[in-house]
């Protein structure tokens, strides 16, 4: 049993289209797109922005989003080509079938869970912190036992506990946005076309409005020298910072997991998957320079920092507080529908290969999606984002994201390199450069992450392998074949 098995692309093509487990056919290219920034635009903005910039960079945030931004471009094409030359549901994971074996492929899908599952839990906490504070404007107060997690996490004290119960909002959105994907694709990217408009009229309302309002002194110094404690500040703290944020860029990624259920994948993906990070990038840059001109990043250390700004402002912004909020709820939403849409489809690639039970390749006879895996992903989020705090899930993401980026830049030089004939839709310019810099930039922003981070990593990553060596080899299709 070879651990570095490949299958064949037309293998893959072949399988997407057996119709007991055929995806139905419905997103366009606006579609993808908007699925793109539906992903991309939530807690990037709305979270990490202010926390990152207080903590690690200061104003100078807006090079550890350019940082990103580069890392995301370079392997953004390296994504549109594999997305358009295998449309096939499974992203990173399924690439690395085709192009590096199946036990390379398993340890990505491994790491694309760690990504969505803890991406979709740290972000419905995101959203429960927004929805609560929306309400108490409106005089409904959800009792604190009931809004936060029962577990807390601190760097130096490590885990306590709180004395709340659960935090219910996380749950409930989860569960809404679980049971709105069983119900079908196109239904959840009607949903998602606007909330995606909601939030990004928000975003620019904020730019438009707020930069009247800009202190440039906020920005002075634009880079504050380094504490002496790497990471924070300084050169050091630019790097970790964007690391840090790199979670806000992973909705290009789902779009990837996607492509089985493009109309025209092979001219869509890319368009999808290029032209979501080219939008959001923008904001980025926008909301980033606006909101540390507006207020000092020292007081942005807040699950809020978008509201902090126009608070800031004064009566000024007074009325635009309402919409912030509206627009952080609608935002993480989408977040939180993207990376639950995402996960089961990566389930469903590995059940497919015989990796995982078969129970995980099940497609609803009516709806066409996944519903096993979609209602085991949203279960085990919903517990995730009920117990634990924003802090230690969020950890999680980035390295998982980064990992996953740099793979996919190694893997298509390896294709091209192994399989130079294979018909692409889509090239990556360049490749050479572009592949080789992608994993640079992405294994650069992993060095400079916490050593707890690595070390959650190893551990979530021993008990991937585990898994596989125990179930995954001995069902493997590819190197069992079924008699």
């Amino acid at each position: 049993m070879a651990l570095w098995s490949k299958k064949s692309i037309t293998m893959l093509l072949a399988q997407a289209e057996e119709k007991e487990h055929s995806l139905k056919r419905s997103l366009t290219a606006m579609n993808l797109t908007l699925l793109g920034i539906g992903g991309i635009i939530g807690a990037g903005i709305f979270v990490l922005t202010g926390q990152a910039a207080a903590q690690y960079a200061g104003p100078a945030i807006v090079l550890s989003f350019i940082i990103s931004a580069v890392g995301c471009a370079f392997a953004g094409l390296c994504y549109a080509e594999f997305a358009a030359m295998i449309p096939i549901a499974g992203s990173a994971y399924t690439y690395s079938y085709a192009t590096i074996g199946e036990f390379l492929a398993w340890i990505i899908g491994w790491d694309l869970i760690l990504e969505y599952l803890f991406g979709a839990a740290t972000v419905s906490v995101g959203w429960s912190g927004y929805i609560t504070s929306f309400l108490k404007d409106v005089g409904v107060t959800i009792p604190a036992a009931l809004c936060n997690a029962p577990f807390s996490y601190d760097v130096a004290a490590g885990w306590g506990t709180t004395g709340a119960i659960i935090n219910l909002p996380a749950v409930l959105i989860i569960a809404a946005v679980t049971a709105l994907l069983v119900v079908g694709i196109q239904e959840s990217a009607n949903f998602n076309n606007l909330a995606v408009f909601a939030k990004v009229v928000v975003v620019i309302l904020f730019i438009a409005f707020g930069a009247s309002y800009v202190n440039t002194a906020n920005w002075h110094p634009f880079m504050p020298e380094n504490t002496g404690v790497f990471g924070q500040f300084g050169w050091s703290g630019v790097i970790r910072g964007a690391g840090v944020i790199f979670f806000a860029y992973i909705g290009f990624d789902a779009v990837s997991t996607a492509a089985q259920e493009a109309v025209n994948p092979q001219r869509d993906m890319p368009i999808g998957i290029l032209g979501s990070l080219v939008v959001c990038t923008v904001l980025y840059i926008l909301v980033s320079l606006v909101l540390t001109g507006i207020v000092s990043y020292k007081e942005l250390l807040v699950p809020d920092p978008i509201a902090v700004g126009v608070n800031a402002a004064g009566q000024g912004l007074f009325w635009l507080r309402p919409f912030i909020k509206l627009g952080a709820i609608a935002g993480l939403s989408s977040v939180i529908l993207v990376l639950l849409l995402g996960q089961p489809r990566i389930f469903y690639s590995m059940a497919m290969d015989g990796l995982l039970p078969k129970v995980f390749s099940s497609v609803h006879p009516k709806f066409r999606t996944p519903h096993i895996t979609t209602i085991v992903t949203g279960a085990v989020a919903a517990v995730l984002g009920g117990l634990f705090p924003i802090g230690a899930l969020g950890e999680m993401v980035s390295i998982g994201t980064l990992l996953a980026f740099t793979i996919v830049c190694v893997s298509i030089l390896v294709l091209r390199h192994t399989q130079p004939d294979i018909p692409r839709p889509f090239k990556t310019p360049a490749v050479w450069f572009v592949s080789i810099a992608g994993a640079a930039v992405c294994l650069m922003q992993m060095a400079f992450l916490p050593l707890a981070t690595w070390l959650r990593l190893f551990i979530w990553m021993a008990i991937g392998v585990a898994i596989y060596f125990f179930y995954g080899r001995h069902h493997s299709k590819l190197n069992v074949p079924a008699a």
